[in-house]
């Protein structure tokens, strides 16, 4: 397994987010995590990126441990996370939010060839290189905070609701993308609002309610389960 996270529990003060959740992302695939708001989506993920600390469990990455490391560090390993809400630095333009992603490389030739890259697969971020981040749609600021992600050279991207507020063709345009960049070997967790792409996209999904693991199991076969169907697809 690239990641596994073991019996991990979170608390915001005396309020428990995460309550003993396990759960395993294979090298490659795409893991979903769905549920409610509420349900401890975004807080596994804050979790992993080591911006939640745990209560108690661990979380291993790479065969190493990581939930006793500071984020900075935890980005060093190979996990880059693209947030809810998309942060971007809005006074920025968008080339330099771009390099922020890189701030812990030192390859600089590498670097290049990957800004290049992103470049190269978000054609409109390589039009808009010198534009202020903030003057730009939803959609392109969505690019843009992946890759921004996609710079730090990551071996795991986790991103965190990816189309929320965004047009039904801005969001199709999201999961190609997603799907584009798992299929050139990057492994990703998605938490997704939308039920109906997450599963559609992911390999594997867990499905948490209010800070406890409901269900988990292969995409295709929660999204045919009645529970999933009925408090998540609408059907």
């Amino acid at each position: 397994m690239l990641l596994e996270m073991k019996n991990a529990s979170v608390n915001y003060g005396n309020v428990s987010a995460l309550r003993n959740i396990s759960m395993n992302v294979k090298e490659g695939g795409i893991m979903t995590i769905i549920g409610g708001n509420g349900a401890g989506k975004s807080t596994s993920l804050r979790a992993i990126s080591g911006l939640a600390p745990l209560k108690t469990g661990e979380i291993h990455f790479n065969g190493k441990r990581i939930d006793n490391l500071p984020a900075h560090k935890i980005v060093g390993e190979g996990i880059a996370h693209v947030p809810e809400g998309r942060r971007i630095f809005p006074d920025l333009t968008v080339e330099e939010n771009l390099r922020t992603g890189a701030f812990l490389r030192r390859d600089k030739e590498e670097v290049e060839a990957d800004l290049k890259s992103v470049f190269n697969r978000f054609p409109r971020l390589l039009e808009r290189r010198v534009q202020l981040a903030k003057t730009m749609s939803g959609g392109e600021q969505q690019m843009l905070a992946i890759g921004r992600a996609l710079m730090a050279k990551p071996k795991l991207l986790l991103m965190d609701e990816p189309s929320m507020g965004l047009a039904p063709i801005i969001v199709e345009e999201i999961a190609k993308i997603i799907e584009e960049i798992n299929a050139d070997g990057m492994t990703v967790v998605l938490v997704e609002q939308n039920a109906e792409l997450a599963l559609e996209l992911a390999d594997y999904a867990y499905v948490l309610e209010t800070g406890d693991l409901a269900l988990e199991g292969p995409a295709n076969e929660l999204h045919d389960n009645e529970h999933v169907r009925a408090a998540y697809l609408g059907v």
